[in-house]
């Protein structure tokens, strides 16, 4: 009995060691860094071994079969696991967490996750703001699963995607929740979601500096090798095209959105952690570098994704692709008058083009078709939706008997009960 009795107080003991740790040890209050931010480490805990094989929402899932287990009155399995999770990812906050609660339970009942007596000074008030952070990242990850996407859905941005676009990616900023689709012969198909961080002032991005992730639909730009960026940055990074066309002709500013990896020594960051940018763990983020297209893969990001039957769309899609086909028409037959209808007053293209001086290029252009018919080849259609109805279009552009043309991007508005080109540019 007595042996049993200092085992437990041991086990109990270490609950409370572990907790220490977790609130000293790599899990500070964030700090800047570069143009990024992060939690501070006096002792950084060490960094998992690379994995060799793609290693996706493993964590996240053996996390939520820990509170299963425990919601299940089923503590020493609990704990088992947790302990085997935090083992192979020592630098997963959440996992460790579970570990010390499940420990401390052995002595006393646990009243809420990371259950320690309240902050009586300055380094133990921000202590409580860490293991806050962490409740609210923990919350992010179990109502996520809780609330599925319905079977077969899709947001309903995503009117038409071309098959040019393998995949798309859509982010619920409320969910903090980033989903990849796979462009399909079926249509969209979500294979995989993962948790994600986004701005500390949350998001709706219109300054440089402002801490907010913007909210739009964007293109990934790029894929930047790790081997060029800091530790800071985990597995690597992919820029988007934040400011878009939209964000510009509303006066927004900064740059430098990416989604991104986290360093060696941190798993996952807090809901609300970065400067703008969307962060994911390593191993999830390894699975969406391994698997999208720059250039052609769209990421929609929402304050709250709306997902609807993918046959909802037909309607909007329809009415939108006559309207692209009258202005193809218009281009076609080079009727000038008709063709500049379709054009908003306060036009732009990616050199600032005005349309007084855009008049001049669809002429050119409207010449050397010599009568052939111009076909629009691998359309998409992404509409946006907030204070005003945008609908980002893609397409490539290839006139009767030729066989390739520019791929070229435009940006309609709805301005009353007509649809107005407000931006065009070519991009391929």
């Amino acid at each position: 009995m007595l042996v049993e009795l200092t085992a437990r107080r041991r086990r109990a003991a270490a609950g409370t060691l572990l907790l220490a740790a977790l609130l000293q040890a790599g899990h500070g209050p964030a700090i800047a860094q570069s143009h990024k931010q992060r939690r501070t480490t006096a002792e950084p805990a060490p960094a998992a071994k690379p994995p060799t094989e793609l290693r996706d929402g493993q964590a996240e899932s053996r996390l939520l079969a820990v509170y299963k287990l425990i919601g299940e009155g089923r503590p020493r399995e609990a704990l088992a696991q947790a302990e085997s999770l935090a083992r192979d990812y020592p630098n997963f906050q959440l996992a460790q967490l579970a570990v010390g609660d499940l420990l401390m339970s052995r002595t006393r009942p646990i009243r809420r996750m990371g259950d320690v007596p309240e902050p009586d000074t300055t380094r133990s008030i921000q202590a409580a703001s860490v293991l806050e952070e962490l409740r609210n990242e923990s919350r992010q990850r179990v109502d996520a699963q809780r609330s599925r996407p319905p079977a077969n859905s899709i947001p309903a941005q995503f009117l038409e995607l071309s098959p040019r676009s393998r995949h798309a990616i859509a982010v619920d900023a409320s969910r903090s929740r980033l989903y990849l689709f796979e462009n399909t012969s079926k249509g969209l198909q979500l294979v995989a979601d993962y948790y994600a961080s986004v701005g500390k002032l949350g998001t709706e991005k219109s300054i440089e500096g402002d801490q907010r992730t913007p909210l739009g639909v964007y293109f990934i730009t790029s894929r930047l090798d790790p081997a060029t960026l800091k530790d800071f940055y985990g597995a690597g990074a992919l820029p988007i095209n934040y400011p878009n066309p939209l964000d510009q002709s509303r006066g927004k500013t900064g740059g430098g959105i990416w989604l991104h990896g986290t360093p060696p020594d941190q798993f996952a960051r807090a809901p609300l952690a970065t400067d703008g940018c969307l962060v994911l763990a390593n191993p999830d983020l390894e699975r969406i570098l391994r698997t999208v297209e720059p250039r052609s893969t769209p990421v929609v990001i929402a304050r709250q994704l709306q997902w609807v039957a993918p046959h909802s769309v037909s309607a909007e899609r329809k009415s939108f692709d006559a309207v692209l086909n009258a202005w193809r028409n218009a281009k076609t037959q080079g009727d000038m008058t008709r063709l500049l209808g379709f054009y908003a007053p306060d036009f732009q293209t990616y050199r600032k083009k005005p349309l007084e001086e855009w008049t001049q290029v669809l002429k050119a252009e409207t010449r050397a078709l010599r009568g052939r018919e111009l076909h629009l080849k691998d359309k998409s259609y992404l509409r946006w939706t907030d204070s005003a109805d945008t609908m980002v279009v893609t397409f490539g552009e290839v006139a009767e008997g030729a066989h390739t043309g520019p791929v070229k991007r435009q940006y309609w508005a709805r301005r009353g009960q007509q649809w107005q080109i407000f931006f065009e540019g070519v991009i391929g």
